[in-house]
């Protein structure tokens, strides 16, 4: 079996692969752009992926590939139907990274709510130090305990965020986007009411017709002027000239992002232009990247190849 790394560095180089090894000659790429793809996969039984897309234009010449290995959950990049067809298998791994994306939506969370910028500022500075008093609030910050956390997307990371959101003695609703979500403990609202009543909202839902720009200029206005957004799902979930115009313009407090709607984040990107950590704050997509989570993910789709190359009866994506 010829094994092909397509995106080695995708999960980082702290992160040992050499167990890819045991099932077949290995090839690693540290990146792939989109014009070789085709001709690194040409002749590979086993690709693994993460970002490279695998269609007929890039898999037409791959006559031996029989297995394309995600190391994501989501599979948008491939071509089911055309795999279907070759009698390509495909693989994904899921569930790896709930851990990780519910720390850092809390972690961005309490480093705006604190408003921890300012005061670590203020103590560096020096300023902290020629007063006279122990202590100094010359900004408010507020509690979570008594407010009002809303979820739009209730999987695993959002029902995980919901029960920590409670241990904090927060009040939790949520909108199901999809209509199908039905959770008994919690309170199930309309958008416009979770939109209103939430002081801190936040996205883990998938990227879907129905979730796609659902916050926006309209959305947006409907939120306290004290209220936090979280996004740790999919950037095009939210509108970005209309979040910039709302943190702007006060419409809402801050925003914590770790997504956006391309990535690495674009020259034009109107988010980029504010510098004020207090008002937004912006990760590189590296909410699911903990060192224990990339583990996982690694360990997971070194386990889809292996059942492969053993000839495991297994649900496939196809």
């Amino acid at each position: 079996m010829k094994i092909v790394l397509l995106e080695r560095d995708s999960v980082g180089r702290d992160i040992d692969v050499s167990g890819y090894g045991k099932y077949g000659k290995v090839i690693e790429y540290s990146n792939t752009p989109k014009e070789l793809i085709a001709e690194r996969v040409k002749d590979a039984d086993i690709v693994v992926i993460n970002k490279c897309v695998m269609n007929e234009e890039t898999l037409k010449d791959a006559l031996n590939l029989k297995l394309i290995a995600i190391s994501a959950t989501g599979y948008d990049v491939v071509d089911l139907e055309y795999c279907k067809k070759r009698g390509i298998r495909v693989a994904n791994v899921s569930n790896y990274s709930t851990d990780a994306v519910v720390q850092h939506t809390f972690a961005l969370t309490l480093y705006l709510l604190e408003k921890l910028p300012h005061y670590d500022t203020y103590v560096k500075s020096g300023a902290y130090g020629a007063g006279d008093c122990f202590s100094y609030y010359g900004k408010s910050f507020w509690e979570l305990a008594g407010k009002t956390w809303g979820i739009i997307g209730m999987g695993n990371i959002g029902k995980k965020v919901a029960t920590i959101a409670k241990a904090f003695g927060c009040n939790v609703i949520y909108y199901s986007a999809s209509g199908n979500t039905d959770l008994e403990e919690y309170e199930r609202v309309s958008l416009e009411d979770l939109c209103r009543r939430s002081d801190v909202l936040s996205l883990h839902c998938p990227l879907s017709d129905r979730t796609r720009g659902i916050i926006n200029k309209q959305t947006l206005s409907l939120m306290k002027p004290s209220a936090i957004l979280i996004n740790v799902a999919r950037g095009p979930i939210v509108k970005q000239q209309d979040l910039y115009d709302a943190l702007m313009n006060g419409t809402i407090a801050a925003a914590g992002l770790d997504v956006l709607e391309k990535e690495p984040i674009a020259a034009d990107n109107p988010l980029g232009k504010i510098m004020d950590s207090e008002k937004l704050i912006i990760t590189p997509h590296l909410a699911w990247a903990s060192t224990e989570s990339r583990t996982r993910l690694v360990q997971g789709v070194m386990d889809n190849v292996r059942d492969f190359v053993e000839g495991k009866d297994r649900a496939w994506i196809v």
